[in-house]
């Protein structure tokens, strides 16, 4: 028994493609919808630096200014930070009320056009989610206060027990967030040709 091959028609084959068509394109808005899905919930990246150095004699004073070692130490930071480049730059810095985290902070906005914002570092569940909520995919600088460092930290799932000694200012701890995955914390110095104390 012979079997007979029948060809498809023109407007079989025209119906093929179509659906081949249609199948490429549903495939495309789906590869384009989830770049865009996993784009949107990239890495936050937030750093954490204790403002820098003050005279520990002057502690009783409300409102401390940086002695000369600090306003050197700060200017490190911006060295530092002026061009970090893990997705881009530094896109927004926190800073106290204090003006010692002021000065801190000064340098590095200087050179990116950034303007500080002020806030309450011991709102510590208020301040890190308008943080992550204002700057989602973006990088953070948050220059604060060493009894603050701590719980902002684990309010983001950082590391536990972070601990900063009363004449350490010189290390800044960086936080990663994923949209997918474990928080990571880094801590190591920022200013690493003084070593801890710059002259």
């Amino acid at each position: 028994m012979t079997r007979v091959q029948v060809r498809p028609t023109a407007k079989t084959r025209k119906r093929r493609r179509r659906r081949r068509a249609y199948t490429l394109l549903a495939y495309i808005v789906v590869v384009i919808g989830l770049v865009w899905f996993m784009e949107s919930r990239g890495t936050t990246t937030i750093f954490f630096v204790r403002h820098a150095d003050v005279d520990e004699d002057m502690a009783k004073t409300d409102d401390l200014l940086l002695n000369s070692r600090g306003l050197a130490r700060a200017e490190c930071l911006a060295d530092y930070l002026e061009n970090v480049d893990i997705s881009g730059s530094v896109n927004a810095i926190y800073v106290s009320s204090a003006k010692r985290t002021q000065q801190t902070a000064e340098p590095l906005a200087k050179r990116l056009g950034i303007e500080l914002e002020v806030a309450d570092p011991y709102d510590i569940v208020g301040f890190m989610k308008a943080v992550l909520f204002e700057h989602k995919r973006e990088i953070v600088l948050v220059v604060t206060h060493r009894d603050a460092i701590p719980p902002l930290i684990e309010e983001l799932h950082g590391k536990k027990g972070v601990e900063i000694a009363p004449d350490d200012y010189g290390d800044v701890f960086t936080v990663t967030i994923p949209w997918f995955g474990k928080t990571k914390t880094l801590q190591h110095p920022y200013c690493t040709g003084w070593g801890r104390e710059p002259r």
